[in-house]
């Protein structure tokens, strides 16, 4: 099962780079979803994938009785789900926010700070 969940990682963050190099924004930002959704499933890649053993100990027990799972990856994957989630709601907004001011979601087109029009900065000191 790992190695399928290694392969499946793989194949995100390839997605993920990819879309992250484009220069449209909402490329960007799917890039960034793909990227969180890659990281949390390394996450649990790395920790013990186990089926049908409950990260629990049994009530009136200092120990666990039989195997258990690790309950640390399910616990930083719920914390990045919402970390992320909450990521991309903000550059959605961002992006979302500069293409209302600029017209556009290429990120070669928005030259507020440099306009195609203007005169070269200085080259050398």
């Amino acid at each position: 099962m790992e190695p399928v969940f290694a392969l499946l990682t793989g194949i995100f963050l390839a997605i993920a780079i990819y879309l992250l190099m484009s220069k449209f924004i909402i490329r960007m930002l799917i890039g960034v979803a793909i990227l969180g959704n890659a990281v949390n499933l390394l996450i649990f890649t790395s920790g013990r994938i186990m089926r049908g053993v409950p990260p629990v100990i049994g009530p009136g027990l200092d120990v666990p009785a039989g195997p258990v799972a690790n309950p640390l990856p399910q616990a930083l994957i719920l914390t990045a789900i919402v970390i992320s989630f909450s990521f991309f709601a903000f550059l959605l907004v961002l992006s979302w926010r500069a293409y209302s001011t600029l017209g556009t979601d290429n990120t070669d087109e928005m030259r507020v700070a440099e306009p195609d029009d203007a005169a070269l900065p200085p080259l050398g000191y």
